[in-house]
C-alpha cells in the first residue's frame, strides 16, 4: 500500500461482489451526496442514496474469486454512466461514468464503520421526491448543515412531475409500484373492509387512519447490504391486497429471489437491481414492499397511503454502529418530521 494512504474493503451482503479502495490520505473523508433523484429511487428501491466520487483513476480491485463478473450492469437511454449490482443479492455497489470512467461508490457498503471515513455533505435532486423527502428530515448532521442542490431543470424532475400526473389521474384506490426498468410491476390497493374485520388487520393498520398500510424506515445491517443505501423505507402489506398477486416465491416480472437468513426471503429486479419485497416466515401473509418503488401522488413518502411509525425506527442500533452522525440525526428528524405529520 502507497504511503499516506489508507485501503476500504466493501461487500454485499453475500459477498459474492467484494473489493477494496486504496484511497490517498488527503481524498478522506469521501465527500457523499445523498440523492433523491427518481432514477437512485427506482433502482435501489430506497428513498435515497449515498454515493461518493472517487478521485480519477481509482476504481474497485475485486478480492477472488469475486470479479466484475459477479455484477449486473444497467445503463438507461440518459444515463451518463453504469449501475452496477450484485447479480446474486441485488446489492448496488455504484456507478462507472461513460466517457472519463470515474467511480461513484456506495458508502453503504464498507466493511469498517465510519470513522472519519466519509462525510454527508448534501442533498441532492430533493425537487424531483415532489414532498423533500429524508431531506426534510436529515438537513443538518453534527451540527454541519448540509447543502440542497438541484438543477434548474432536469429530465428526471420531469419524470417526477410525469409520475405525479399519473398517480394523481389514476384510481385513488390503487398504488402503483414500478422499477425503473419497468421489468416489476404491481398495484396496492387499500385495506378492505373484510381485512380491517380480521384478526389479520391487528398491528398492519392503525386506527389513526384504516385507509392507509404501516410502514416505518429501516435501518438494519441487513437491508443496507443488499440494496446499498444506509436506509430502507417499507410499506407494509396484505399480500392479498396485491395485483397481479404475487406467487410463493414472490417472483414478479424480471424479479429474482435472495434468502438473506434462515425463513427470510427478499426479492429485487433482475435488470435494473431495485429492491421489490421483504417476506419472512413468521407473517407469511404480510409482504413489506419497497417504498423507493412506489409511484404516488404525494412524494417520496407516500403520505396518502402510508401511516409511518415516526417515533422508532428499524434496525437503529445497527444504524448507530455503521453511522453514528447519520443515523442520530435521522432519528431526531423523524421523530420531529412524524409530530408535524400526525404519523404513528
Amino acid at each position: 500500500m502507497p504511503p499516506n494512504s489508507k485501503t476500504l474493503t466493501a461487500s454485499c451482503h453475500c459477498k459474492a461482489t467484494h473489493f477494496t479502495l486504496t484511497l490517498p490520505a488527503n481524498a478522506l473523508p469521501l465527500k457523499v451526496h445523498i440523492c433523491h433523484c427518481s432514477v437512485c429511487r427506482y433502482t435501489h428501491g430506497t428513498p435515497c442514496i449515498f454515493h461518493a466520487p472517487l478521485p480519477a483513476g481509482i476504481a474497485p480491485q475485486f478480492i477472488a474469486p469475486s470479479s466484475m463478473d459477479n455484477l449486473t450492469a444497467y445503463a438507461h437511454a440518459e444515463s451518463q454512466s453504469t449501475r452496477y449490482f450484485c447479480s446474486t443479492c441485488g446489492c448496488q455497489i455504484g456507478d462507472k461514468g461513460h466517457d472519463d470512467g470515474n467511480w461513484v461508490v456506495s458508502t453503504s457498503i464498507f466493511t469498517e464503520p465510519n470513522d472519519g471515513l466519509w462525510e454527508m455533505r448534501s442533498n441532492v435532486f430533493t425537487d424531483s421526491s415532489a414532498d423533500g423527502g429524508l431531506s426534510a428530515m436529515v438537513s443538518c448532521i453534527d451540527n454541519r448543515q448540509l447543502k440542497i442542490w438541484n438543477p434548474e431543470t432536469s429530465s428526471d424532475t420531469k419524470a417526477a412531475e410525469r409520475d405525479e400526473t399519473n398517480a394523481s389521474e389514476g384510481l385513488s384506490e390503487e398504488l402503483r409500484a414500478e422499477c425503473h426498468c419497468g421489468g416489476v410491476q404491481f398495484s396496492i390497493s387499500r385495506p378492505s373492509k373484510e381485512f380491517l374485520a380480521s384478526p389479520a388487520s391487528k398491528g398492519w393498520v392503525l386506527e389513526q387512519d384504516t385507509s392507509k398500510w404501516l410502514a416505518c424506515l429501516d435501518l438494519c445491517g441487513d437491508c443496507r447490504l443488499v440494496n446499498g443505501s444506509n436506509v430502507v423505507g417499507w410499506l407494509f402489506v396484505s399480500k392479498d391486497h396485491i395485483s397481479p398477486l404475487p406467487p410463493a416465491d414472490l417472483i414478479v416480472g424480471s424479479s429474482k429471489g435472495y434468502k438473506s437468513s434462515e425463513g427470510v426471503l427478499r426479492t429485487f429486479c433482475g435488470t435494473c437491481g431495485a429492491t421489490v419485497f421483504y417476506s419472512c416466515d413468521e407473517r407469511p401473509d404480510i409482504v413489506d414492499v419497497a417504498v423507493g418503488i412506489l409511484r404516488g401522488s404525494k412524494g417520496i413518502m407516500v403520505e396518502d397511503w402510508a401511516l409511518w411509525r415516526a417515533g422508532r425506527i428499524a434496525g437503529a442500533n445497527d444504524g448507530l454502529e455503521y453511522d453514528p452522525g447519520f443515523t442520530r440525526a435521522l432519528i431526531e428528524g423523524m421523530k420531529v418530521w412524524g409530530e408535524g405529520e400526525g404519523d404513528a
